[in-house]
């Protein structure tokens, strides 16, 4: 049994950012159904630094769980580059696999019933992550009982799953996440069966355990008000980074923040211009660029001789 003592380590008011705790670069990813080859993940680079809040958007097939999946070590890269803190998760053995979904990762899946077991309390689903890492009883009691305590459910600790509301259960499923304490949690769609209210609820709940355990966090959604709660939005078109949007603090009287979105230029140089510009002007096929008093010009290129 473990006498590794639950402290947070990694808890800071202001979490820092000065190092990249996820690194992607090139990846691939290519499912291979019967005869088929379906590309998920086409080249995808994208950094997050330790400790940040950031959620992942796409439309359907855009390739957002696939790359869940992976920094989740549920699917294996094809080719590229994955490091996760000191883990290569291109090159990781199976037993270092087991580890690292064991200790250094945390999930929290859309359908509520899938992340709690339906016959134990909810102290006990708490306690059994735990219970599997050889915690000893009374430090998994403790800890369950922190983790309540953050939640504001203490007094229902004995409760099970099928008594608790929608937005209750993904509470305790996040609190099952941390219980080992591990220094990524991804969330893929965790307010799917949620409504708005409850929504705002459960991300601002993210919004506490990253600030209080310094957790760096990453949320797959469609949730339409995103941008609020998070450092940053990533948008993923056809298996890359195409976007980013980020919230900046304003200095107008009004006070508040301003969204401010931007496009994503890759290491090979690659851009993806948003549809509704490709739909104004025009560009598909060859175009030229051109630097004009520090800014780039692309254009429709004219073939004609």
């Amino acid at each position: 049994m473990s006498d590794k003592p639950f402290t947070n380590t990694n808890a800071s008011a202001s979490p820092p950012y000065d190092d990249n705790y996820i690194a992607c670069q090139d990846l691939f990813k290519i499912f291979k159904p019967a005869d088929l080859e379906v590309v998920a993940l086409r080249g995808l680079d994208l950094k997050i630094n330790k400790g940040e809040l950031v959620a992942i958007v796409g439309s359907s097939g855009s390739g957002k769980t696939t790359l869940l999946n992976i920094l989740a070590g549920l699917e294996r890269p094809s080719a590229g580059q994955v490091h996760i803190g000191k883990r290569d998760m291109l090159n990781i053995s199976d037993k270092e696999l087991v580890s690292y979904r064991r200790q250094d990762v945390g999930f929290v899946w859309q359908t509520t019933s899938r992340n709690l077991v339906p016959y134990l309390s909810v102290i006990e689903n708490i306690e059994l992550p735990m219970a599997i890492s050889g915690i000893r009883s009374r430090q998994r009691k403790e800890h369950s009982r922190e983790l309540l305590t953050v939640l504001g459910m203490e007094d229902k600790q004995n409760r099970s799953p099928a008594q608790l509301s929608g937005g209750e259960q993904q509470r305790v499923a996040i609190a099952v996440a941390l219980a080992n304490q591990p220094p990524l949690l991804l969330a893929d769609e965790p307010t799917g069966e949620l409504d708005s209210q409850m929504a705002d609820e459960i991300f601002h709940l993210f919004q506490d355990m990253n600030r209080t355990f310094g957790t760096t966090i990453v949320i797959v959604t469609h949730y339409p008000g995103i941008a609020q709660f998070v450092n940053r939005v990533v948008i993923i078109r056809d298996g890359r980074i195409s976007a980013e949007t980020r919230l900046q603090a304003s200095f107008q009287r009004s006070g508040g923040s301003i969204q401010r979105d931007y496009l994503v230029v890759d290491q090979v140089g690659r851009l993806q211009i948003p549809k509704e510009i490709l739909d104004e002007i025009g560009l598909v096929g060859l175009a030229t660029a051109q630097m004009v008093d520090g800014q780039i010009h692309i254009q429709p290129a004219s073939t004609d001789s």
